[in-house]
């Protein structure tokens, strides 16, 4: 598998708004642009950092996968991604490897990029997402 780079880091938040001004008030981060993602039951913010960006995630129900990480750990870092060359060819390596996986194959995910995420208990309790742009 080839890593490029750490793409992002998303961060679980209750009010997107409230933290895009938090962050921009304490660090000067901008916001870049925002997307819902319907399939994942999120609105997804993009911050730009350099080559990297910080992504916070608001659910857009109160039973999505982000509503349920803030109800059991709170808001915070809910995953680091890793942009690969080919994500298929990655998840092939992982599955040989018998590495546990959340996505057996690539989905698309905010920005049009193709997604995958590999089980925190894998990967020392964190969780990872593997895109493709």
């Amino acid at each position: 598998m080839e890593i490029e780079k750490i793409d992002h880091i998303g961060i679980a938040v209750k009010n997107a708004d409230e933290a895009k001004k938090v962050f921009l008030d304490l660090l000067g981060i901008k916001a870049a642009g925002s997307e819902t993602v319907e399939e994942q039951k999120v609105t997804t913010t993009f911050m730009p950092v350099g080559d990297s960006e910080v992504e916070l995630l608001e659910s857009t129900t109160s039973d999505g996968p982000v509503a349920k990480f803030i109800d059991s750990r709170g808001e915070g870092i809910q995953h680091i991604a890793f942009q690969v060359k080919d994500i298929e060819k990655a998840l092939e390596e992982l599955k040989k490897k018998g590495i546990r996986l959340i996505d057996k194959k690539s989905r698309k995910g905010a920005g049009g990029a193709n997604i995958a995420f590999i089980h925190p208990k894998e990967t020392c309790g964190v969780l990872v997402e593997l895109c493709e742009k």
